[in-house]
């Protein structure tokens, strides 16, 4: 029975799931039953739903509630989970130990909405409704992106981030750390990347409302530990954290902290302090390459996701024009001109990553200029979506007009300051396809799925963040793993969704 007819307003809907009478209730008496290899979702339950409600859930092997694993469930995949939920008992199954951790924001959903309170709410009962759900995401990659390069986010607001995204049923969180206006991430080997990096001085460039900041000096750097602790927080919610390090553009903090890394080592510069497409560019002597790969192998090191992100677009290439040096490596290189440098730049990088056993992200602005070990995120067109997959990358779809949440989501002149341009309502967010109408079997298989982006040019507070942010991530939360659903359907359930929005105290859109 399909979930929008079974009275159930989850968000993404489940695949299957069907109402039935009675409920069950947590009380002080509830326990579990912890299979072996659930114990971290047993952990997880607990401390999600102990803040509103107070219980303890201590394990017992006669528990009514279950959570277990089980190979035999193969047919769920690593986030599938079967939800039988009857008067008398509870069990989640899934195959895979990120399964058990899907279903656990089921649950959270399937309460009343107070159990997402961070404060104890003693008057209320806790009840699931009975039901029967089997649950398996559409795609794989349900993505947010956040930068945290052009305006900084403590890694507590980064935490509450994840917390959101994982009740979502979101699956990476890709952590934009760095760009011409801001350097987040400590290096060891490179120590002024944060110290001078990442700070910029108060603008003096242009009136307000033009391509410049607000005139206010900004900075801020994560330690290590900050990060390490941050991915594993995530993990345990079952999200991935994908770090951003752009690269041979977007540059600017860099060259700011090692000159030496440019095509003008004489030079000066400061953090960039305007928005936009800078056109200093990192050099393409062996030095550069070598402070890629150090900078590359502690982002590894601290980040174990199977993906790492290196930016790759908007690079003006001409400083390399101008540069003899750069003309010498092209030549040296075979290439026909400077400007073939960006590809062969990125090859080289990605083949340093998949050397080590990493798969290379990059954007691309028509889907065929990033080497082809390269996963692919197309922003520009739709079509650049199909073009990759054709080309055999596999691609993420991040359409700008259907996935930026940092452009205006109304044409209220009460909306505050946005990306110029189309305005990305709810019901453009919900609509979008990530995989292409045309597309044949083998190139929709290589469309992993979609994402959201939220560039902060004009976003300084979390406040700010959850407004652009919510209720739109919900629209791809729900399309990435449910594919298409009726709007009437998604309206239905976003209206009762809200309500656990609130209860989170998230700062939504109206």
């Amino acid at each position: 029975m399909p979930a929008q007819r079974s009275g159930l307003t989850l968000i993404p809907r489940p695949t299957k799931a069907a109402l039935r009478p009675g409920h069950f209730t947590l009380d002080a008496d509830t326990a579990l039953h912890i299979g072996a290899g659930a114990e971290p979702a047993a952990e997880l339950l607990r401390t999600l739903l102990a803040p509103a409600t107070g219980l303890s859930l201590r394990p017992s092997p006669d528990g009514q509630f279950a959570l277990t694993l089980d190979p035999g469930l193969a047919g769920l995949g690593e986030e599938g989970y079967g939800l039988t939920i009857a008067p008398h008992a509870v069990l989640l199954r899934a195959a895979h130990p990120t399964g058990l951790l899907r279903g656990i924001q089921t649950i959270r959903q399937l309460l009343p909405p107070q159990a997402l309170s961070e404060t104890p709410q003693p008057d209320t009962r806790w009840l699931l409704p009975c039901a029967e759900i089997t649950d398996i995401p559409r795609h794989p990659w349900r993505g947010a992106m956040l930068d945290v390069a052009r305006h900084f986010q403590p890694v507590s607001y980064l935490r509450r981030y994840v917390d959101v995204l994982a009740l979502h049923k979101i699956s990476v969180f890709h952590l934009h750390l760095t760009d011409d206006q801001g350097w987040r991430m400590p290096v060891a080997a490179f120590p002024k990347l944060t110290e001078i990096g990442g700070h910029r001085a108060e603008s003096q460039q242009g009136p307000a409302g033009s391509d410049t900041y607000d005139g206010i000096p900004h900075g801020g750097a994560y330690t290590r530990a900050e990060l390490v602790g941050l991915v594993r927080y995530a993990a345990a919610r079952g999200v991935t954290v994908m770090p951003e390090i752009e690269m041979p553009g977007h540059v600017r903090a860099v060259l700011a902290a090692y000159p030496r890394l440019g095509n003008h080592p004489e030079r000066t510069l400061d953090v960039w302090t305007r928005w936009g497409v800078c056109d200093t560019v990192l050099g393409v002597h062996d030095e550069v390459l070598d402070f890629c790969r150090t900078v590359l192998d502690e982002v590894m090191d601290v980040f174990p996701s199977p993906y790492i992100h290196v930016g790759g677009e908007e690079c003006p290439t001409t400083e390399w024009t101008h540069s003899a040096a750069a003309r010498e490596r092209a030549a040296a290189e075979g290439l026909p001109n400077p400007e073939a440098l960006h590809g062969w730049f990125l090859g080289q990088i990605g083949d340093f990553l998949v050397r080590r056993g990493r798969r290379p992200v990059g954007w691309a602005e028509t889907g065929t200029e990033l080497p082809l070990d390269f996963t692919v995120m197309t922003w520009r067109d739709p079509s650049h979506t199909l073009t990759a997959a054709r080309r055999g990358h596999p691609v993420v779809s991040a359409y700008h007009r259907a996935t930026y949440l940092d452009y205006a989501q109304s044409d209220d002149r009460h909306e505050p300051p946005a990306q110029p341009g189309t305005v990305v309502d709810l019901r453009a967010v919900h609509a979008h396809n990530p995989v292409p109408e045309d597309a044949d079997a083998q190139a929709a298989g290589r469309v992993l799925g979609t994402q959201t982006q939220l560039w902060t040019e004009f976003v300084t507070t979390s406040a700010h963040i959850e407004y652009l942010t919510y209720p739109r991530l919900c629209a791809l939360a729900d399309r990435g793993w449910s594919d298409a659903t009726d709007w009437a359907d998604f309206r239905s359930r976003l209206g009762e969704h809200t309500a656990r929005l609130d209860a989170l105290g998230v700062q939504r859109h109206p």
